[in-house]
């Protein structure tokens, strides 16, 4: 492992702890003495790395700090790659712009080597289906800022026998499908969480009003009542 790389992975290990460790844990967790730690360190606070700490009190790395392009693997780069090109092919035009310039953004300051990576990837994301169900007649961009504000949506939602009923719903994610995309909100009407397809909203209008409950801890209920693990 390059010294380059080793830094990189004490950032990334570092990361994970939201209290003060100790060195000796990171010295085992990367693999290297104690006296180099120390010197990888220091390395990284000179950086501008914002890490308190001193020996035998143990280290921490407050938010906020991005290494220079050191920095991205072959499959990291093949992981951006696909994924902006997948993100680009979506509905949601807005989100697919941004998903193309952060890609921009990235190549701009990578060195060279991996600038080539990047446009001699041989990942391609084939053509979206363009059948009728694949249409949404709501701007997801309304959508996903309702999201990150926590308000609520007021919806008119046709069911899969075509009956129509007007909603108040706390949006709180939206899955990206094949051919579909579901809003998961907590339902006024049915006072329980539903799965909302978005190409069976046939309005939908914003709201300045805040739902009564953090994101997070509908998002943590709605993954218990599923089954679902929550993310590595």
């Amino acid at each position: 492992m390059s010294r380059s790389e080793r830094l990189l992975n004490l950032i990334q290990i570092m990361r994970r702890y939201r209290r003060p460790v100790s060195g000796r844990v990171l010295a085992d967790e990367t693999g290297i003495s104690i006296r180099t730690l120390y010197r990888d360190i220091a390395t990284l606070q000179a950086q501008g790395a914002h890490i308190e700490g001193e020996p035998g009190l143990g280290y921490i790395l407050r938010p906020g700090f991005m290494l220079p392009p050191l920095m991205f693997s072959e499959d990291e780069i093949e992981a951006l790659v696909l994924g902006s090109r997948w993100v680009g092919k979506q509905p949601d035009h807005r989100l697919s712009a941004a998903a193309r310039d952060a890609l921009a953004k990235i190549v701009a300051v990578l060195p060279a080597d991996l600038r080539d990576d990047v446009d001699a990837s041989a990942l391609l994301v084939g053509p979206r289906d363009s059948t009728p169900s694949d249409a949404d007649a709501i701007d997801l961009g309304l959508v996903r800022k309702a999201i990150r504000s926590e308000r609520k949506l007021d919806i008119v939602y046709r069911d899969g026998a075509g009956s129509e009923s007007r909603r108040f719903v706390w949006p709180f994610a939206l899955g990206f499908f094949d051919r579909v995309r579901v809003i998961v909100a907590w339902c006024e009407l049915r006072q329980d969480y539903r799965h909302f397809r978005a190409d069976r909203i046939s309005s939908l209008a914003a709201t300045e009003t805040r739902y009564p409950r953090r994101r997070q801890v509908l998002m943590k209920e709605w993954r218990e009542s599923q089954g679902i693990a929550p993310p590595a």
